[in-house]
């Protein structure tokens, strides 16, 4: 497993990384154990997980459980040494503290509560999983409208909020500070904030990245290597789609489509197309379609870690055997020619 360093925090990292949103909900306690041990005998050396999975829906009953079972599995003698784990406290509107945004008297006891799930005490690199001001994420981006943001707001947030994560580096009990479902402009003022209130630097930004969702690419990629930080790229299989699962207009049992209709607007009538086209781009190179969407990472122009997921083990056993591969050049061409094709299939 290719190792990478996250953000300019010198914490080198494995260059894929397992997602565990499915643990507690889709996926029970043995089968996530097993996938975790599977990862870290590859060298997977980063876990993501937040303080609100499972999903699949989100319920407040479930939150916290996917971090739980996280923290079983690294409770068990030698784990917590060989990894490094992620998580990310809830924004606005969230099922956690009546959906009160995350601010400098939420954090600490946030941080507290999932490091007690974790059953760790120090939390690698920990998240703010949406940003107050709002999110274009989760296709929101066709409607997206910032004009009623109040920026002094905004600043005086990222003060607050900076201010009691400096705490909390300093009690040792977080490492490293990243984002998710932000912006180049969020994020350029989060690392602008952080060196003014002298709270940590952004090293990272967890936003959905993948053959089918290229938001990221213009930008946020020029504010990442600018500024050193790196992409977290969630849904890289684009929720199942890029794995041929719903070819043909099928929906297995237990999958996320049969759980959530539309899959959170992914499911439209343009993604048919692009997952044919890059369908046919791995058949004509002899490669599996789930190998050469997680591969295409590594050849981005900025830093890329895809965190992928699994609800079983059979699942995890096909991504990982992908990981040693490298695409071509002509590969890489061929899928250039299909996102001008298909650009935006959702």
């Amino acid at each position: 497993m290719r190792q990478t360093t996250l953000g300019q925090t010198g914490i080198a990292v494995s260059g894929w990384s397992l997602g565990t949103m499915t643990f507690g909900n889709q996926t029970p306690l043995d089968d996530a154990l097993r996938q975790m041990d599977m990862a870290a005998d590859v060298g997977v050396t980063l876990f993501d997980t937040a303080e609100m999975y499972p999903v699949n829906p989100v319920r407040a009953e479930t939150a916290g459980r996917s971090e739980s079972f996280v923290g079983q599995w690294l409770a068990r003698p030698g784990n917590r040494a060989r990894v490094q784990v992620a998580t990310k406290v809830s924004g606005p509107g969230s099922v956690w503290r009546g959906g009160a945004c995350f601010d400098s008297t939420i954090i600490p006891q946030a941080v507290d509560d999932s490091l007690r799930r974790l059953q760790t005490d120090v939390i690698d690199l920990y998240q703010f999983h949406w940003p107050k001001r709002g999110s274009f994420a989760f296709r929101q981006n066709w409607d997206y409208d910032p004009s009623a943001q109040d920026r002094a707001a905004t600043i005086a947030h990222m003060d607050d909020c900076l201010g009691a994560l400096a705490d909390l580096v300093t009690q040792g009990k977080i490492r490293a500070f990243g984002l998710s479902n932000e912006s180049a402009w969020g994020t350029s003022r989060w690392i602008d904030r952080g060196a003014t209130a002298g709270g940590p630097r952004v090293a990272s930004v967890q936003n959905e990245y993948s053959l089918l969702c290229r938001l990221w690419d213009t930008d946020c990629a020029e504010m990442a290597v600018n500024e050193g930080v790196t992409l977290l790229a969630f849904s890289p299989l684009a929720a199942g789609l890029l794995t041929g699962k719903y070819a043909d207009g099928a929906v297995p049992p237990g999958s996320r489509l049969s759980l959530v209709p539309g899959m959170s607007g992914r499911y439209s009538a343009r993604v048919h197309g692009a997952v044919a086209a890059y369908h046919a781009i791995a058949a004509d190179h002899g490669l599996d379609p789930v190998h050469m969407a997680m591969a295409w990472h590594q050849h981005r122009p900025f830093p890329s870690i895809p965190i992928f997921g699994a609800t079983t083990v059979a699942q995890l056993e096909r991504i990982l055997g992908g990981r040693d591969l490298t695409l071509s050049p002509e590969v890489l061409a061929a899928i250039s020619a299909a996102h001008r094709a298909h650009p935006m299939p959702y």
